[in-house]
């Protein structure tokens, strides 16, 4: 397209060029550089003439339109002064917003008005407060939106729905609220500005609320917040109930647009949560059956790695590893997305096998969440020395600054495989204060190493960091009772009475024919209770036939949990725990020796840990269990975490 040829071309033409460079956007810059140095080479912008002004800024817009910033604003600078206009500048400072360079707008914005005396237009104004939104400056916002009152441009629903976005992401819902409520025919922009902040700042409520008042406006943006707002509110089901109204009752509306990587990658991330498999195959293969295959890369790479994210935490890890091997684009989201699912099923020589793959082979660069993924495959494994030596190598070699979550990791390591004096020494070193979760794995290594006088420190410590956290204080009794301290136990269990403090009780989910049961200890409001503890006394009389005898330390250790007195109390409140009332049902609801999938919302206990090996053996069932920490597939009497968690 640009050779020696077109050096004698007209102005037209190299115009003509550059625009057409323009409109094709980022993929065209190589050859906008080519026609800009034959530019150079042929002396058409060495002149004053109107024709190189002409060309300087037609070169300016290509810059804009697809290429960085820098480029952009040092062709903007060669454009004569006096023939800068709004259009020009708003370009400008549109390039630098769709860079991530927000501070960058509100100071050329600046520059524009008061150095260059340019007043821009509700375009620029737009692009400005935009901006300021992202930058969440609600007095940089207040001072805009006082401009665009007094240049009468409140009139423009755009500018309307930007300044009401800043007061949004500001947190001040009151002015964006009332700026709302001021619009005759408020657009579906400014129902979902209104929309995100409520979810936002006034939670799922108010957002559910906003959402059902929006009626028939309701696009694939509204959706998608929404959507999101429940994933990040804690609540996946709900998130799950919105993809069926979107596909199956907006499809009698008006509605008919098809799902964008943004909201396929929710709904992914609700599945995950949820450990709703089913829901995930079918937007895998609506992935397979729609346009995507068409959309961006980069868009593509998104979905692909929402999927691989979904299979692992779903429990199936092969499916996971078969569509991350398939893909050929990966990026350090892709990436991590499978060491973290191989990491959480407890594959620690798979993950350090794939990270030396990633670092050497492929020369990709690990970042923070990376080596989390390492050292938390490390940690779930015992592989003491390989944790350390990524640990120690993290700076030096690699560029990352350890973080509180990489310490925490480590600290879990040493203390499981019980070097608790280095695990101390580590904390001790830190260069920021430990939070909770450091000293909860060192109170947990604790409590698994008898070391009593550390854990009554560490207890003290985290009562002040997370006073209502029940976790730590039944660690601590756990201690006392497996070393026959019981009356320090029952004191413990006391003291948290009178402060009215209670522990979180176990529930566990389980989907049934895509409807997800929920149980918790000693559960008994579900329709089939009758059918379900008949199963958990035939399951006993099974088990301990098989040798199975309820853990003595564990029931000792919770009397704190269940507050029962006799040892039979204790192993009848371990024989309901509510992974067993889940696999229970999960046995009168499925075909003889199909796979369960439990999600638990703790950490499981040894008795009931012991009893499930058992059970997947008796029954020939895999059960898989999901608790708060990782993955136990149970098969033919063994665990995947081969009893190390």
């Amino acid at each position: 397209m640009v050779g020696e040829e077109v050096a004698t071309r007209s102005v037209a033409y190299y115009r003509a060029l550059l625009r057409s460079c323009g409109r094709r956007g980022h993929s065209s810059l190589r050859q906008g550089q080519k026609l800009h140095a034959l530019l150079l080479t042929n002396g058409h912008l060495s002149n004053a003439s109107s024709s190189s002004s002409s060309i300087c800024g037609a070169l300016f817009h290509m810059y804009a339109a697809c290429g960085s910033p820098a480029a952009t604003l040092r062709a903007f600078q060669a454009l004569p002064f006096l023939q800068r206009t709004p259009v020009d500048w708003t370009a400008l400072l549109s390039c630098h917003s769709r860079h991530g360079l927000y501070a960058d707008v509100l100071r050329l914005f600046r520059t524009m008005e008061v150095v260059d005396g340019v007043l821009g237009d509700e375009v620029t104004m737009v692009c400005v407060l935009g901006a300021c939104a992202r930058l969440r400056d609600p007095v940089a916002g207040a001072a805009l939106h006082l401009r665009v009152v007094k240049r009468g441009m409140l009139f423009h629903v755009a500018a309307r729905n930007a300044v009401m976005d800043i007061y949004a992401k500001c947190g001040w819902m009151k002015d964006a609220r009332k700026m709302f409520d001021e619009m005759t025919s408020p657009t579906v922009v400014s129902w979902t500005v209104i929309l995100s902040g409520a979810l936002w700042w006034e939670g799922l409520e108010s957002g559910r609320r906003v959402f059902d008042l929006m009626g028939e406006q309701k696009n694939e943006v509204a959706w998608t917040v929404m959507v999101s707002g429940c994933v990040e509110a804690g609540s996946p089901r709900e998130a799950l109930s919105l993809l069926a109204q979107m596909l199956f009752g907006c499809r009698r509306s008006s509605y008919t647009q098809e799902l964008n990587h943004v909201t396929l990658c929710s709904f992914l991330s609700a599945c995950a949560q949820a450990g709703d498999l089913t829901v995930g195959r079918w937007v895998h293969a609506y992935t397979t059956k729609t346009t995507m295959d068409a959309c961006d890369d980069a868009h593509r790479v998104m979905v692909d790695t929402a999927l691989i994210d979904m299979y692992a935490k779903c429990g199936k890890i092969n499916p996971a590893r078969c569509l991350f091997g398939k893909l050929s684009r990966r990026n350090i989201v892709t990436w991590n997305a499978i060491l973290s699912g191989l990491a959480m099923h407890g594959l620690a020589e798979e993950v350090l096998l794939l990270f030396s793959r990633m670092v050497d082979e492929e020369n990709i660069r690990p970042d923070e969440i990376t080596f989390v993924s390492v050292l938390c495959a490390c940690s779930r494994s015992g592989l003491v020395d390989e944790g350390r030596g990524h640990f120690r190598r993290l700076e030096p070699v690699y560029g990352v600054t350890p973080q509180v979550e990489h310490y925490a990791c480590m600290v879990d390591l040493l203390g499981r495989a019980g070097h608790l004096e280095e695990a101390a020494a580590l904390v001790r070193s830190m260069p920021l204060p430990p939070n909770e979760v450091v000293l909860g794995s060192l109170l947990a290594s604790c409590s698994l190493h008898g070391r009593m006088e550390l854990g009554k420190r560490l207890l003290g410590e985290l009562v002040q960091l997370d006073p209502l956290n029940t976790q730590y204080h039944v660690l601590l009794s756990n201690m006392y009772a497996s070393s026959g301290k019981q009356a320090e136990a029952d004191a413990l269990r006391q003291a948290l009475r009178r402060q009215g403090v209670r522990k979180a009780p176990g529930t566990s989910y389980i989907n049934v024919g895509g409807h997800v049961h929920r149980f918790c200890a000693g559960d008994r409001a579900h329709p089939r209770t009758g059918e379900i503890y008949a199963v958990l006394d035939e399951m006993m009389v099974r088990l301990r036939s098989a040798g199975y005898s309820a853990d003595a330390a564990g029931r000792i250790s919770r009397v704190m949990d269940s507050y029962l007195g006799d040892a039979d109390e204790r192993e009848q409140a371990l024989f309901a725990h509510s992974e067993r009332l889940a696999i229970a049902f999960g046995m009168i609801s499925t075909r003889p020796g199909s796979a369960l999938l439990i999600m638990k919302n703790i950490r499981i206990c040894g008795d009931c840990h012991s009893a499930v090996k058992l059970i997947s053996r008796i029954y020939g069932r895999e059960i898989t269990i999901r608790d708060r920490n990782r993955f136990h597939c149970f098969k033919e009497g063994t665990c995947s975490c081969s009893d190390y968690w």
